[in-house]
């Protein structure tokens, strides 16, 4: 009943373009009002235009995501391999940190990575070998997401590491933008008006010093988010051996308590910063503690640690693999019982 009905109001609203009926037809024409069933090339092309839709749409900056309260999972990269890179991007991480700090790589392996990361729609985040404005100029020139700023351990310093991340008046960073990467070779005109903007700026709070100041670095104009430290730290209070050590825990505790009673307070005073809180995965402080404890970026793994992991494995397995002599014969007949057998 339904259907007739539909249909009767679909015939109504295209009866006056359809053409008058011959006098007398000798077959009756047949008009149907329902849509035609897509082919199956066509519903291929559609999906298709969907994904190139998706794919040239902008990828959402890290900013506008902590922003809309997502909890960021990411990888750091310490081979410099774009490989790799392109591997963790595809995996679905969130980020991935160029870690020019600890890794081999400088500015030109580094360009690479993002390279790989940009082509896969993930961001990057460059660490720093050390907070200066030279590094933190040639970084930002290739474009990354972010920078992640090494050992911050006062307001000033973190004020000087935001400084080295944006252009005169409110910093002190080169003027190459016509020219480099991170403008589209000059392309992008919109560059100069949002790149403060989207650049998440990270500063590491890593020693004791730092983590006593914790409170004030955060509300630094222009810090995003506060990346702790746990092996540096450590090594700070003198527990280099024992990262895990009681009181290196009760330090970091009271530093993510501080940082975000911080970002709770800031609904009540907008105009305050109140930087994000993110931090490195322990074996004893694995990452999903870190989120079940409020953490807003986490960094899980390093590739080269899930690589030597995952080796480790694989070679273990097979050392440890047993088998006596006429074992394969047999399990070949049980393979043949159970329908694996092929010639």
């Amino acid at each position: 009943m339904a259907a007739s009905i539909a249909a009767a109001a679909a015939a109504a609203s295209v009866s006056h373009v359809l053409p008058a009926p011959k006098p007398k037809p000798r077959t009756p024409p047949r008009l149907s009002l329902l849509p035609r069933r897509r082919s199956r090339a066509a519903g291929a092309i559609s999906a298709s235009a969907s994904a190139a839709s998706d794919f040239l749409a902008p990828v959402p900056s890290l900013k506008s995501r902590l922003a809309a309260g997502d909890t960021l999972y990411g990888l750091f990269l310490l081979s410099f391999s774009p490989t790799l890179a392109e591997i963790a991007a595809l995996a679905g991480y969130d980020y991935v940190v160029v870690d020019m700090e600890h890794g081999p790589g400088g500015i030109t392996e580094a360009l690479t990575c993002l390279r790989a990361l940009d082509a896969a729609r993930t961001p990057a985040v460059l660490r720093l070998p050390e907070a200066c404005p030279v590094w933190a100029k040639k970084a930002l020139d290739l474009g990354p997401a972010g920078l992640m700023l090494p050992a911050v351990e006062s307001p000033a310093a973190a004020a000087e590491a935001v400084s080295h991340c944006r252009y005169p008046p409110r910093g002190v960073r080169g003027a190459a933008y016509p020219i480099v990467r991170a403008s589209a070779y000059g392309l992008d005109d919109s560059y100069l008006s949002r790149c403060e903007d989207d650049t998440l700026i990270i500063c590491q709070v890593e020693t004791a010093a730092g983590v006593a100041e914790i409170d004030a670095i955060a509300a630094v104009e222009g810090v995003d988010v506060v990346q702790m430290g746990p092996l540096d730290l450590s090594a700070s209070m003198g527990y280099l051996w024992d990262p895990g050590n009681r009181k290196v825990r009760a330090a970091l505790r009271e530093a993510e308590r501080k940082v975000l009673e911080a970002r709770k307070k800031k609904d009540a005073a907008p105009e305050t910063n109140a930087a994000y809180l993110g931090g490195f995965a322990m074996p004893n402080d694995p990452a999903e503690q870190l989120k079940h404890r409020g953490y807003h970026m986490v960094a899980g793994a390093v590739d080269i640690g899930l690589f030597r992991k995952a080796a480790l494995e694989n070679v273990k397995r097979f050392k440890e693999a047993s088998m006596e002599i006429g074992e394969a014969e047999g399990e070949e007949e049980d393979e043949k019982e159970n329908g694996y057998w092929s010639e």
